[in-house]
């Protein structure tokens, strides 16, 4: 995914990063990419998937707290109304009671828990670089920082991987979740962030037990 956002990024902007912007770039990838993705594979493989999912649904509740004391959005009643009947909504469709919460599942619990914290930072962080460069710039930016940042986690694990058994069907699935679910998801939720605030931005992740 980084590489196709080099890719795309040199042939359509170009876009040049100012120096002083190259640590809030970090910070955004480490947040928004290396901690984000790690917390959630781990956390998934420790956990239940409904316990993931409802989880996730305490996104936008921190987004929306970590926007009013970083940027000062003001919290008001309609958005704290609307949240909380999201995440009814959501966790009656994730399941209702299907969900327990024990000993063996609280450390990935935890990592789901700090995944969501991760991408809501994310979203703070990434919020005043849209005002300067294109979302193009900051997701390939991101994304670049990002690998480097998670190739000590991950390498071991991509050598070790059983070649021949990635089959047609393997490779058009991870053709899918490269290019829709993570190029195209960050491409256009930076591109939001250019027109919305962030915690609107995170209300959206509601839409997901509906699909």
């Amino acid at each position: 995914a980084a590489i196709l956002f080099i890719l795309v990024h040199r042939f359509t902007i170009n876009e040049k990063i100012e120096h002083q912007d190259i640590k809030k770039l970090v910070l955004a990838a480490f947040f928004g990419v290396t901690l984000n993705q790690l917390m959630f594979f781990k956390g998934l493989s420790i956990t239940t998937p409904v316990n993931a999912a409802l989880i996730m649904t305490t996104t936008p509740i921190l987004v929306l707290v970590l926007s009013a004391i970083i940027l000062g959005e003001k919290i008001t009643w309609v958005k704290v109304l609307g949240i909380l009947l999201g995440a009814i909504g959501a966790i009656m469709l994730i399941g209702g009671t299907n969900f327990s919460f024990q000993s063996d599942t609280i450390w990935g619990d935890l990592c789901i828990l700090v995944n969501a914290l991760s991408y809501g930072t994310y979203l703070i962080l990434a919020k005043p670089l849209m005002k300067k460069y294109q979302a193009l710039t900051i997701v390939r930016w991101t994304f670049t920082f990002g690998f480097i940042m998670i190739v000590p986690f991950g390498l071991q694990e991509f050598i070790s991987i059983p070649v021949d058994n990635i089959t047609s069907d393997v490779l058009l699935a991870m053709a899918f979740i490269i290019l829709f679910t993570t190029f195209l998801a960050y491409l256009l939720n930076a591109w939001a962030l250019k027109i919305v605030n962030p915690s609107v931005v995170g209300f959206y992740i509601y839409i997901q037990p509906v699909l």
